[in-house]
């Protein structure tokens, strides 16, 4: 309905243009069409007027009044009216929203998806998690919210890359790989200390328990060895001790005393295992993507290499105290940052820049990252190397999300990926289901603090949001049956034939909403705001339920039957795209 009065009012600007009231029409897509907060002002307005009037040199409400005169008759439109300073109201007539119905049975799975994206290339980045351990219910939301934003602009015609970078270099791998080594040494038999600063959950005794099955003693060292010289480490007992000085004394140990091909093969073992672990994890959880980007690979490719050069030729770097540095408060950091340590070892920024400066060389005219609230800081970094690279920062847009918190029975759960003391994604798709935990996650705007009611997500009732929409196109399905069980005829009718039955509040309350979806879908998709999607379901259920409480729809008549049977058959179609939109099914029966 929007596009087509956008239509309608680009037309009567072209008619004006033509008149040499204008300097030229502006296309369709820039006239403003907006639905009206108050049923009273009809169902939609543009305010082109007050924006066109300075440059046509007319008072507002004179450039309204040519517009409306130009506007070409239209059987959707009722009633123009002008108001206020130059506003245009338009109310539509009832055969115009009758008309939704037969669209909406036509088009199925396509009603609300557009091609306002025009093919354009865009990669959203979204999860890329360490594979240092199973992803929690924290990573959990920012991969429901950014499976979602890619799927919306998929839905509105943007050609999506969906990319996972993985961080399969660096410290964190090294601690990961020597805690594996440890726990392996521990089930060879030796008897240590496990670093404070390793990783402890189950899974490393998992994997470390692969090793020694498949390996038995090949990878063993005297723990004294391992240990010997090796500076104390921060425990209660030991308070001067340096957690972060005996972790990398530990790590040094495993390189040396297992040597190259042992120890990559260690840590090759904990990257993969943890690896494929994420990626069955995250199918399960209806999230895939076209790539899985190695950061490793950045290295090995020269990608680095060329970045820091790039900066160096550019003048953005120096050296200080044998490091390479980056002088990112000339892009406004707070401080500069080392892209090259004293030992030659490039820094997990460098490989950053690297990995953007690629992002924009493979032609993505729009790059999306969604990252943990906790690297807001990190944002202004990168942008920063961006346009010292001379690129176009401004294709780069970063998404914040925050963590969730988990309670259960009103208790806040406690998580440490360090530690192993978190619930999984895992667990959680098994304690709530995937439908719930996908719908919760993307009930808020990314950036707002997020509880999550595991209690409530299990719930069968009308607070449980996601029960709530489900419910309600597991009702129409029930009346289909029910149809079926009395040998009613339920098969709707050709295009608008009966719908001018439809004149109850609740009929008129359900094809407004209708009317509503293509619009949710554009406008969640252009601000990256999945909740649109939820609020305008949970909307839509409620009007459902008020309606199938309040009528009868198998009722005699058959007119009236079909006429409501289509409607019901509309919302059904509705509903199903909205929760596929979001990763979350739409069940036959509850």
């Amino acid at each position: 309905m929007k596009s087509k009065l956008q239509e309608l009012v680009a037309q009567a600007l072209a008619t004006l243009a033509g008149q040499g009231l204008l300097a030229e029409a502006p296309a369709d897509h820039a006239v403003q069409i907006e639905r009206t907060r108050d049923p009273a002002h009809g169902d939609f307005a543009t305010n082109t007027a007050l924006v066109l009037a300075k440059p046509a040199r007319m008072k507002p409400r004179d450039l309204a009044q040519r517009l409306v005169d130009a506007l070409p008759a239209s059987p959707m439109v009722a009633a123009v009216e002008i108001a206020g300073p130059g506003f245009i109201n338009f109310r539509l007539t009832e055969d115009a929203y009758h008309a939704l119905i037969p669209e909406i049975l036509a088009r199925g799975p396509d009603y609300g998806r557009s091609q306002l994206g025009a093919g354009k290339r865009v990669q959203v980045e979204f999860v890329s998690a360490n594979p240092t351990g199973p992803l929690h219910v924290g990573h959990g939301r920012g991969a429901a919210y950014g499976a979602v934003v890619a799927d919306l602009l998929a839905a509105v015609g943007y050609s999506v890359h969906r990319e996972y970078y993985v961080n399969d270099a660096g410290r964190q791998m090294d601690i990961l790989a020597t805690s594996v080594w440890l726990r392996y040494l521990e089930l060879c038999g030796e008897s240590l200390g496990f670093p404070s600063n390793g990783y402890k959950g189950d899974y490393v005794w998992d994997i470390a328990a692969t090793l020694h099955r498949e390996h038995g003693d090949d990878y063993r060292a005297d723990a004294l060895e391992v240990f010997r010289g090796v500076p104390p480490d921060q425990r209660d007992d030991e308070p001067d001790g340096d957690k972060e000085a005996h972790i990398d004394a530990l790590i040094a140990a495993a390189k040396r005393l297992l040597g190259d091909n042992r120890y990559r093969f260690v840590f090759e073992l904990g990257l993969n295992t943890i690896l494929d672990d994420i990626r069955a994890d995250l199918h399960e959880f209806g999230v895939d993507y076209q790539e899985w980007y190695s950061e490793r690979a950045l290295t090995e490719s020269g990608a680095v290499n060329k970045a820091i050069e790039r900066l160096r030729e550019a003048g953005h770097v120096y050296e200080q105290a044998g490091a390479l540095w980056f002088r990112s408060t000339d892009f406004g950091d707070e401080k500069d940052r080392v892209i090259e340590r004293e030992n030659g070892q490039t820094t997990y920024f460098a490989s950053d820049i690297a990995y953007h400066m690629d992002k924009l060389e493979r032609g993505f005219e729009r790059v999306i990252d969604i990252w943990g609230a906790d690297h807001h800081g990190y944002v202004p970094r990168v942008k920063g190397a961006l346009k010292a690279l001379g690129d176009d920062a401004d294709r780069l847009e970063v998404l914040l999300v925050q963590f969730a918190v988990l309670y259960r029975g009103g208790e806040k759960v406690q998580m440490s990926t360090r530690s192993g003391e978190f619930v999984t994604l895992r667990q959680l798709r098994k304690e709530v289901g995937r439908d719930a935990a996908r719908f919760f996650y993307v009930m808020r705007r990314c950036e707002q603090h997020m509880d999550f009611d595991l209690d409530l997500a299990k719930s069968q009732s009308a607070d449980n949001p996601v029960y709530y929409v489900q419910y309600a196109h597991a009702r129409v399905e029930s009346v289909l049956r029910q149809a079926a069980d009395k040998c009613m005829p339920v098969e709707p009718s050709r295009g608008t034939v009966n719908l001018q039955r439809l004149s109850e509040a609740h009929e008129q309350a359900l094809l407004r909403s209708l009317s509503r979806w293509p619009e949710v879908v554009e406008g969640a998709a252009m601000t990256a705001e999945p909740h649109q999607v939820t609020n305008y379901l949970r909307e839509l259920a409620n009007d459902f339920h008020t309606y199938y409480n309040a009528h009868q729809f198998l009722v005699d008549d058959a007119e009236l039957r079909d006429a409501r049977i289509k409607l019901i058959l509309a919302v059904r179609q509705v509903l199903r795209n909205g929760l596929g939109l979001i990763g979350v099914s739409a069940p036959d029966r509850m």
